[in-house]
């Protein structure tokens, strides 16, 4: 899989590995059509579980990379993973703020960002959708790290950092497609909206790897802005939902072994 990935142009790498987490994601809405309603605990789980994955995806593949290329830049190692990482979490806040969206589980009348008269299924696809845009973004910029030739930035790494992605997509699909059925829409449509958050990954993955083509001195801001961006959606959404069920210990075993998982791909493969 990676020789195959290697033969390839940076960008048509990250779009094939952003539809693989597309696809994951799919397959997580896709639950919509089990037999029987998806248990609280097993969702709960999902969530902990992704929480955890992007956890360690923040620091193994994008915080790391970040301050081993600014030292081979010649610059102060930290400071572009702090001002990276600060500035994507503060792009995510704005966009948060901005952005009408609403969580899954959570009625109309709290939505949050700028007051609208949008239905609740495009409310919950917008909220999923900002997850998936510093996804697909850290996967693109992983990508074009790895093209322009840094011994820190593998092919490799970068594979490892869009299936944990995808992993973690799995259940945002999930998050989506039940609650707008349980509310009554037809499983059809509900997995429709479900899955069609993360079409907007293999759209920010290319542009990464554009952003680090056209900029090279910017890919530690890069890497560490994604990072950021990616900690304020586990922050701000995954932990918090994960844990509002009733399922607190069960999430939190389940984001430990999300880290684990992902560390393990990481350090394996890249």
């Amino acid at each position: 899989m990676v020789d195959w990935l290697q033969t390839l142009h940076p960008a048509v790498q990250a779009f094939v590995a952003t539809l693989f987490t597309w696809g994951l994601t799919a397959l997580g809405a896709g639950l919509v059509f089990a037999p029987v309603p998806l248990d609280r605990r097993i969702l709960d789980a999902m969530l902990g579980a992704a929480a955890g994955v992007m956890i360690a995806a923040s620091f193994f593949s994008l915080l790391a990379p970040a301050i081993a290329l600014s030292e081979d830049l010649g610059g102060i190692p930290w400071v572009p993973a702090v001002a990276g990482f600060v500035l994507g979490g503060l792009f995510l806040r704005l966009v948060d703020r901005l952005l009408p969206h609403l969580h899954p589980d959570k009625p109309t009348s709290e939505a949050e960002g700028l007051p609208t008269t949008w239905r609740r299924s495009v409310l919950l696809v917008t909220a999923i959708t900002l997850h998936n845009i510093p996804e697909g973004l850290a996967v693109g910029v992983a990508f074009g790290a790895a093209a322009a030739g840094y011994p820190e930035a593998t092919v490799a790494g970068a594979l490892a950092l869009a299936i944990g992605i995808g992993l973690q997509n799995f259940p945002e699909g999930t998050a989506v497609s039940v609650p707008l059925h349980r509310d009554g829409m037809a499983k059809g449509r509900s997995f429709f909206f479900g899955q069609l958050s993360a079409t907007v990954e293999p759209v920010a993955a290319v542009l990464g790897v554009a952003a680090v083509a056209l900029a090279q001195p910017i890919l530690p801001y890069a890497l560490a802005f994604a990072a950021g961006a990616m900690i304020f959606v586990v922050a701000e959404e995954l932990i918090p939902e994960s844990q509002q069920g009733g399922n607190a210990d069960l999430a939190t075993m389940a984001l430990i072994g999300g880290f684990a998982l992902m560390m393990t791909l990481d350090v394996a493969l890249g």
